[in-house]
């Protein structure tokens, strides 16, 4: 399929956009969300006030589309056929560490935290419209490993859990504490193969895991 080549008037609108989230995220992470008006982040992307209102007209709407862009995957990734897990999920794995790398991610999370007592509302934008499409896109992997007979899980949320935070607990929440915290790509790729290897001996249809389960 052939792709639709963007227009000059949507290149501009998209690079506009990419500036105005980027303002954003400095100045509520510099000044809070709350003391951050869109008449400061439309000065500070070096839009007018008016562009910057046709595509966010309110401050809650910039937050969801800082959110989404975060999780946001390339359209030509499409969820892996079940029949291999350890593929599969490794595919899975390395789009989520890919995801959580972003330098935005962090910031995101940042902000939430910061925000939290004073705006519970993008702690829950953040998690619907963040973690969970991407953890729906795990678990529903999982059960169509389950019901293809190459694994055998009775809790697929738990399960998706278990082997979405065997990544993250390695390469993403020390940055939110450690200062200069740094994990190589060589070190990203063992610590999501190894997470696949351990779900696997886990919850192979097959072998040990297997047995005990009967």
């Amino acid at each position: 399929m052939s792709k639709v080549v963007p227009t000059y008037h949507q290149r501009v609108a998209e690079e506009k956009r990419g500036l105005i989230l980027t303002a954003a995220t400095a100045l509520f992470l510099e000044s809070g969300y709350d003391r951050t008006s869109l008449a400061r982040i439309a000065e500070r992307a070096g839009v007018s006030r008016a562009t910057l209102f046709k595509q966010f007209p309110s401050k809650a709407a910039l937050f969801d589309a800082m959110v989404t862009e975060s999780w946001s995957t390339a359209d030509d990734e499409e969820p892996p056929q079940a029949g291999n897990v350890v593929d599969g999920l490794g595919i899975l794995g390395r789009r989520y560490a890919e995801l959580l790398g972003r330098a935005r991610m962090a910031d995101l999370f940042r902000i939430v935290i910061a925000e939290l007592p004073r705006f519970p509302e993008l702690a829950h934008a953040q998690f619907s419209h963040g973690k969970t499409p991407y953890f729906e896109s795990v678990r529903r992997y999982l059960l169509a490993e389950h019901e293809a007979g190459t694994v055998r899980i009775e809790d697929v949320d738990l399960a998706a859990t278990q082997f979405l935070g065997m990544i993250s607990n390695y390469v993403f929440w020390p940055t939110l504490l450690v200062p200069g915290w740094q994990v190589s790509a060589e070190r990203v790729a063992q610590v999501v193969d190894e997470a696949v290897r351990t779900f696997a001996a886990r919850y192979a249809a097959t072998g040990p895991a297997a047995a005990t389960d009967d």
